[in-house]
């Protein structure tokens, strides 16, 4: 990580939403985890496609068409760098991460799943990477396995060797835990998956936002993450696949686009990207991905990543005060995510009461209902910090869970 501090008071100029009150109080949004806010030239970028450059991609010769089509792949192209991807029909785009996982989940499985094989994912997964597998592990009569993590949160690497059998088909992983914080270690999960030529499929949500995301340096074989967590536009997502793969996999949608020829007797498939790319996408917020990208560019990861660690440090100490309060999730390796408990009060009365105090946080089960009944409690208080965030916001989370606390208690 970079020692360099982004310019947080011109940065916070860029985001309209921030400047804004709740409740009669400057907001203080620490929902990133759910979704992160858009910069202006995210949001000029979307109006100003329907603006002056409407027109469907790929189909048209006239002007317009052309120049949504180059606009469209140039936003792939920021993408493929984004993840360093080997080759630009590599890249797929998708409605987000959910999409993306179930894309995978159906295409791959009907290919290469069959009665008695496995699928193994970990007990930290959000529900997105839970519940495809096990629709396709139930279509094609095959078992869903689980890694156990420990206490603090961390996967037990002596026990996902021993799931990776010769019955494993596939593994799912997530990069960095939406309820926990965690920051898997996906590069040697991939490394010892590969040895037993078992491909691995990453969940990036998480990641996207906060990690350089190096796919060739990985060795994924699949990689998503989505639009709106990157400060991008929702509905929109990537799906990062090895070539070998995705020629493999039979298409996810039918329909215009990705097709080369339609009969009633025979249909023959586009090449790639666009075999799995059926319809009209969602063109605006492809190139609003593509301007977020800029925007995460213009700053630079590392220097967000370190940034937001300080501000994870800052905030842990600062919770950690709080009589009563307990981290859910206290991995060595760690995103900036904070889930938290308080004894004797329910997560859900917190958030209601620090929103009161102009404090956006996400309280509940993060989709990550496994996770709740692992530590047996009904959901957590969650903070989750962006690079805009500030340690006054988390001075003023502090105070506000300190007045909901002595105001529960």
């Amino acid at each position: 990580m970079t020692s360099t501090k982004p310019d947080i008071e011109q940065i916070r100029k860029d985001f309209p939403l921030l400047s804004r009150e709740v409740n009669g109080k400057p907001l203080v949004y620490l929902d990133n985890g759910a979704t992160a806010q858009k910069p202006k030239q995210v949001i000029d970028a979307i109006s100003g496609y329907y603006e002056l450059e409407n027109a469907n991609v790929h189909r048209g010769v006239h002007f317009l068409s052309q120049l949504a089509t180059d606009k469209f792949e140039a936003a792939r192209e920021l993408v493929r760098g984004f993840m360093n991807a080997p080759h630009l029909h590599e890249v797929i785009f998708t409605r987000g991460t959910t999409e993306a996982i179930n894309l995978v989940a159906y295409s791959f499985c009907k290919a290469f799943l069959k009665p008695g094989d496995e699928i193994l994912i970990s007990a930290m997964e959000h529900h997105s990477n839970i519940v495809p597998w096990q629709l396709a592990c139930e279509d094609r009569g095959a078992t869903l396995k689980v890694i156990p993590y420990n206490e603090k949160g961390e996967l037990i690497q002596s026990e996902y060797e021993k799931l990776l059998t010769d019955k494993v088909k596939l593994v799912s992983v997530v990069h960095i835990s939406n309820a926990l914080g965690t920051i898997n270690p996906v590069k040697e999960m991939i490394r010892k998956a590969h040895e037993k030529n078992i491909p691995v499929m990453v969940d990036g949500a998480q990641a996207a936002p906060h990690l350089r995301i190096d796919v060739q340096d990985l060795d994924a074989d699949f990689y998503c993450f989505s639009g709106h967590k990157v400060f991008g536009p929702t509905g929109i997502g990537v799906l990062y696949g090895k070539e070998k793969w995705l020629n493999a996999m039979p298409p996810y949608h039918g329909g215009g686009e990705m097709i080369k020829t339609v009969s009633f007797e025979k249909t023959t498939y586009n090449e790639l990207p666009h075999k799995f790319e059926a319809g009209t996408p969602d063109i605006a917020g492809v190139i609003g991905l593509g301007e977020a990208i800029k925007y995460i560019n213009s700053i630079g990861i590392e220097t967000i990543g370190a940034w937001e660690h300080e501000l994870l440090e800052y905030a842990t100490e600062k919770l950690l005060a709080i009589p009563g309060l307990k981290i859910i999730g206290t991995a060595e390796n760690k995103a900036s995510v904070i889930s938290f408990i308080v004894e004797g009060i329910h997560p859900y009365d917190i958030g209601v009461l620090v929103d009161k105090m102009g404090v956006a946080i996400r309280t509940g089960h993060h989709c990550a209902q496994p996770i709740m009944d692992q530590f047996c409690i009904p959901g957590t208080a969650r903070a989750s910090f962006a690079f805009y965030n500030t340690k006054d916001d988390v001075d003023r989370l502090v105070s506000s869970v300190t007045k909901a606390v002595t105001m529960l208690s």
